[in-house]
């Protein structure tokens, strides 16, 4: 399984992604846009994209952010998902992958940092691939937007602060609004790159302090993230 990431910020790192994919002994490739690396000009060799988050938005220019190219990112998400890849999106990745099959990202309705429960919906309680979720499962958020949706689209997670956690987009595309790669590791460099943001905590509904941030286990929606991504590479080794 060769395994491509798209990465925008380095504390926006794939994290548990990068995790199982070692674990699996999957060849891994990275386009680190913030390092000025540039992405792929083929999805020939690549079996599944992933796309992770950042503090850009589909709407963000190349004046705004010089090395985030939305459009170029766009193209490669349709390159990807019209060839019958893998993709995933993460925050800003599943924006993107809603925009480039032609929905249009909006703003949450609550803005989201910390640890809280997403709820499956009916589309999502029929899908196999989320069969080991649960009706409810408690993961990470850091995120102010959400994906737009297509006529396609289902939904398959939704939040209390914001009813689209996870969308089904085709076949083996999906997009994750919430962030179930965390590690300790990676929130701590979430911190010190939110200070903003966390600062103003108690204006939330659903942000957390650092000091609650620390104290979660990621560590048990990290497992429930690898069998969603077994399942899903499974599912693409008998299609091809």
């Amino acid at each position: 399984m060769r395994i491509h990431f798209v990465v925008h910020e380095d504390f926006e790192a794939p994290g548990a992604y990068e995790d199982w994919a070692k674990a699996r002994g999957y060849q891994t490739t990275f386009s680190r846009v913030y390092l000025g690396e540039q992405l792929p000009d083929s999805i020939e060799e690549i079996d599944f994209l992933i796309v992770m988050g950042g503090p850009q938005s589909p709407a963000t220019t190349l004046a705004d952010c010089p090395y985030f190219d939305a459009a170029a990112e766009k193209q490669l998400i349709v390159k990807a998902a019209t060839s019958g890849k893998i993709v995933v999106g993460v925050c800003l990745g599943a924006q993107l992958i809603g925009d480039a099959l032609g929905g249009t990202f909006e703003y949450s309705p609550e803005k989201e940092i910390g640890k809280f429960p997403i709820m499956l919906t009916e589309a999502g309680l029929k899908n196999d691939h989320f069969a080991h979720f649960g009706k409810i499962l408690e993961v990470g958020h850091w995120h102010g937007d959400m994906p737009g949706l297509t006529p396609e689209a289902k939904i398959i997670a939704i939040s209390e602060g914001c009813p689209r956690q996870i969308i089904e987009y085709q076949n083996l595309v999906y997009a994750f609004q919430c962030h179930m790669e965390l590690t300790p590791e990676l929130v701590e460099l979430l911190i010190q790159n939110s200070e903003k943001d966390l600062n103003k905590a108690d204006e939330y509904k659903f942000v957390q302090t650092p000091e609650i941030l620390r104290t979660h286990d990621y560590s048990e929606m990290n497992k429930k993230l690898f069998v969603f991504l077994d399942k899903l590479t499974e599912q693409y080794r008998v299609m091809n």
